[in-house]
């Protein structure tokens, strides 16, 4: 996390170990001097107003932060906010700029009904990013959607990379992006997005399970024990009944 003044570092949302290690990763950085803006997709980009107001108040902690910025949204609570407590209490300790860049879900509904210029996000993907996230989509929905819906929902990861990217463009002097590894990625990820002046002086980092055959899609893998959850894909193959 030192070698670049841009950093974008990866996850899988509810590992435990790897919050931990990212964690003890940024307060090291900030040890040394360090004060870049940390950038989270935890948050959506329209409570940027509610962090600013709520990271000035003297005495505030993590919770206070968290609240202020997910109050009445009911898409927030899939986030597993426990894990992200000490990111935030790193940036208050150190007084860090926090920078919410999620497209919120009904911005990207909006981009997957018209697309991605009727957000004003680039509709021209290349087809080496759309088809490797239309593929994961199907995946991550245990192939119950089909390609043709895949490749409209591709557009909303499409829309959060470049809005991501846009944003770390905004910090040049220091910035650390906290993301899903999806996002982190150079080959389909917020790095193709970013210039390449920008990109020469960045760093993508994936923290990845030990099954995960990925590890080439970043300049740096680190590779934790996967955790233990419960498969994703049954509630999916159950029938509902009547």
């Amino acid at each position: 996390m030192r070698s670049q003044p841009i950093v974008l570092i990866g996850e899988v949302h509810d590992n435990a170990e790897q919050h931990r290690l990212r964690a003890e990763a940024l307060r090291a950085l900030l040890e040394t001097g360090a004060r870049p803006a940390l950038l989270m997709e935890q948050f959506d980009r329209e409570r940027q107003d509610d962090l600013d107001r709520v990271l000035v108040r003297p005495g505030i902690t993590p919770d206070d932060v968290i609240a202020a910025a997910t109050t009445g949204d009911p898409a927030m609570r899939g986030w597993s906010w426990p894990l992200y407590r000490p990111y935030l209490s790193l940036a208050i300790i150190y007084r860090l700029k926090v920078v919410a860049v999620n497209v919120s879900r009904a911005d990207t509904r909006r981009i997957v009904q018209d697309g991605l210029g009727s957000q004003g996000f680039d509709a021209s993907v290349p087809s080496d990013i759309r088809a490797p996230q239309s593929e994961a989509i199907v995946e991550g929905h245990c192939g119950m959607i089909d390609a043709t819906l895949a490749a409209k929902m591709s557009d909303a990861q499409v829309a959060r990379d470049q809005f991501m990217a846009r944003e770390i463009e905004a910090y040049p002097e220091g910035a650390v992006l906290l993301a899903g590894n999806g996002h982190v990625r150079m080959d389909i990820g917020v790095p193709r997005w970013l210039p390449a002046t920008t990109r020469a002086h960045s760093v993508a980092i994936g923290l990845l399970e030990a099954d995960d055959p990925n590890t080439a899609a970043f300049d740096v893998a680190i590779l934790t024990p996967a955790q233990q959850r419960p498969d994703p894909c049954e509630a999916m193959r159950v029938p509902r009944s009547r």
